[in-house]
């Protein structure tokens, strides 16, 4: 008998109990759904990490103290908690050759006040050179400049949701608003860039020069200090990560390399890679124990189906069906239970992946290659579960099987 005859006669088996092959079903779908939708939830979480490194700037290098050392654990403990220094930014601008920008980078956090509005926000304290890095433009007015920095002068420019939310539908330039009480001068409104693929608001913020933020909002208290640095080109990057590291070294005697992490968005990307393939690896796994459960549902169900019907294999096999006939017939009902599972489970998925998107405000990706990778293992689990009960059904003996009541 050809495949197709064969084909015919294992679909017209199945389709003789509905509901038992639908819950038999059951298992594969469940499973392929859970794979497809921890695959989304995974790729979407390194999504949303490329976006958050790419939304950086171009050809950027971090650079910050290794906390965990011993020397940064006693600085901290002294109450400075940070080996680097304002003139280490303006080392490398001048000393190190490929350097396109350098910015001192001092983060907090401030209660904004402009007459009668308050809102709690991210205050950044930074060089002109950083709009450059991230490659920020003002809406209204203008960026501050670098005689803003030299100068410790209080101006600060804001992001949109600021803006709304202090000012209202009012214009906010030359307006004077205090973080933490104390005055500074709006002079531009940046660009809206909305919400990062990890529903965070980039427009929610408060930029003012590093030497203003430092000298009035963080004194001489623990400071949260780092450099940014924009390279002249992909090509020279590693170069100038290798040339700041040693003038790090050199202007700070006693230390090593372990002492200042220097990365590229190159590391930070392939380290946050890492992390989220392992979690979606994980994620994928979990989720393939239902499959492997499913696939123990489908054996259990042939070697019954296999006992309700040997005197059915018999009479074939008295007609002309040799053991390959019937070993084929029982897979591929295995099998066509596990690809039709397969593919409720991957429309199933896809709707459970929009859910997880849309309602938990989570960014997800299914990814062609997720699908293939069910498709595939739902065969090859219909191929595997369903052998032990074909080959039974294959080596029932005739005679037997004819009087088998």
């Amino acid at each position: 008998m050809n495949i197709f005859g064969i084909l015919r006669i294992a679909i017209k088996s199945l389709g003789r109990n509905k509901t038992r092959t639908f819950l038999t079903m059951l298992g594969i779908m469940i499973g392929v759904a859970a794979v497809i939708a921890m695959l989304a939830i995974g790729q979407g979480a390194k999504k949303i990490v490329d976006d958050q490194i790419n939304s950086m700037g171009t050809n950027v290098i971090i650079i910050s103290s290794n906390f965990s050392s011993q020397r940064s654990t006693v600085q901290s403990a002294a109450g400075s908690g940070n080996l680097l220094e304002v003139e280490d930014t303006e080392a490398i601008r001048d000393r190190i050759d490929g350097v396109l920008y350098a910015s001192t980078v001092f983060t907090t956090f401030g209660q904004l006040k402009f007459e009668g509005n308050n809102w709690r926000t991210g205050v950044m304290g930074v060089d002109a050179d950083y709009f450059n890095i991230r490659d920020m433009q003002a809406e209204q007015g203008h960026l501050f400049y670098p005689s803003d920095v030299e100068n410790s002068t209080k101006v600060c420019v804001i992001g949109k949701t600021v803006a709304d939310n202090l000012f209202g539908e009012a214009d906010p330039l030359e307006k004077i608003i205090r973080i933490r009480n104390v005055p500074f001068k709006v002079v531009g409104v940046l660009k809206a860039k909305g919400q990062n693929s990890m529903g965070q608001d980039q427009d929610d913020t408060v930029i003012a020069p590093y030497s203003t933020v430092y000298a009035r909002l963080l004194g001489q208290r623990w400071r949260n200090m780092m450099i940014m640095v924009s390279a002249e080109s992909k090509e020279r990057i590693h170069i100038v990560q290798q040339d700041i590291l040693d003038l790090l070294q050199s202007r700070h005697r006693g230390t090593t390399s372990e002492e200042f992490y220097v990365r590229t968005q190159t590391d930070l990307a392939e380290a946050a890679s890492s992390v989220s393939d392992t979690m979606t690896i994980l994620l994928a796994s979990i989720a393939g124990i239902s499959l492997l459960v499913g696939g123990i549902g489908i054996m259990n169900i042939m070697l019954v189906s296999v006992t309700e019907r040997i005197k059915e294999i018999g009479i074939r096999m008295a007609v002309g069906a040799n053991k390959k006939d019937v070993l084929l017939q029982f897979i591929i009902e295995a099998v066509t239970i596990s690809i039709f599972g397969g593919l409720i489970g991957i429309g199933l998925g896809f709707l459970a992946s929009g859910i997880v998107g849309k309602y938990m405000n989570w960014a997800v990706e299914v990814t062609p290659w997720s699908v293939m990778l069910s498709v595939g293992f739902s065969c090859a689990i219909g191929i595997f579960f369903g052998w032990y009960p074909a080959s039974k059904a294959a080596n029932l003996n005739l005679i037997d099987a004819l009087r088998y009541e």
